[in-house]
């Protein structure tokens, strides 16, 4: 497996979630797949808890929606760096 893992724009990816993301090839195959400004997104989403559950079930939730691919087209989804989850337009 590789051990380069692609950052995002602004965040590096810390030590947890590289563990998780590097731990199996359809997950970093799914993490390389997208946009840097993507994999900042999740990043920031990971690393701006406050709460030490609250990043493992964001981490979870992160290699959940990896292996589960888009449920939208990426056309209809904004993610803002400052909200939770992601804001759904209409199609």
């Amino acid at each position: 497996m590789a051990e380069k893992l692609s950052q995002g724009t602004a965040h590096k990816v810390p030590d947890d979630m590289r563990k998780v993301l590097m731990s199996e090839t359809k997950i970093l195959e799914k993490w390389e797949s997208l946009t840097p400004l993507a994999r900042n997104e999740w990043i920031c989403w990971t690393i701006s808890v406050k709460k030490e559950e609250t990043r493992k079930d964001h981490v979870k939730r992160l290699v959940e929606d990896l292996v589960a691919g888009p449920a939208v087209s990426i056309d209809s989804v904004f993610l803002h760096p400052h909200h939770t989850t992601p804001l759904i337009l209409p199609l």
